[in-house]
């Protein structure tokens, strides 16, 4: 009787000590998340799954181009692009984004920009246009969602607080067909 009580009080400590390190895993350094919507198409599908990077965020900066997911003001978290980091200068024009000044490419909207046939995928704008402000204020981020026409981001929005990005995404798990990394690589 003494054997199975030891045999079942182990099970329970392997038990609670799992999901006590499930749980510190998942608030603190990995989260699934579920894509809701379109406004991250092509490079993001409805329903597709993610892993978060909780971890270089909290102790690294947030770079250009980073897919990251965020508590929005609607209560619900987003995931969307970083476009402007603080102090930055963004502007559009000819559906080329600037900033300070400088062009950049971005491969991931050349799907969207040769289906397009009514206009610029991405409307010009300057920062002063949604923000009130020239440059991206100081701990926040300029975001947008890569389907320019069908994204809520911060041209509705406003910045991002650091403090609300959740982490960085970057592998898409699930359907397991679609498994792939959606990473940017600058050339």
């Amino acid at each position: 009787m003494t054997k199975k009580k030891n045999e079942v009080w182990e099970w329970t400590k392997a038990l609670i000590i799992a999901v006590l390190l499930a749980a510190v895993i998942r608030y603190f350094f990995f989260a699934p998340i579920v894509v809701d919507g379109l406004s991250m198409m092509p490079t993001l599908h409805d329903k597709d799954r993610m892993i978060v990077n909780k971890i270089g965020y909290t102790v690294g900066k947030p770079k250009r181009f980073d897919i990251i997911v965020f508590h929005a003001p609607e209560g619900k978290d987003y995931i969307k692009r970083v476009i402007g980091l603080p102090g930055d200068k963004v502007e559009y024009k000819n559906d080329i984004l600037y900033v300070n000044g400088k062009a950049y490419k971005e491969p991931y909207l050349e799907q969207y920009k040769r289906e397009v046939m009514d206009g610029p995928l991405t409307e010009p704008f300057t920062l002063k246009d949604y923000i009130n402000r020239d440059t991206v204020p100081e701990n926040q981020l300029f975001v947008m969602g890569d389907n320019r026409r069908n994204s809520r981001d911060s041209r509705q929005i406003g910045t991002v607080p650091m403090q609300k990005v959740l982490g960085k995404t970057s592998l898409v798990y699930w359907p397991i067909e679609d498994f792939r990394s959606v990473a940017y690589q600058k050339n």
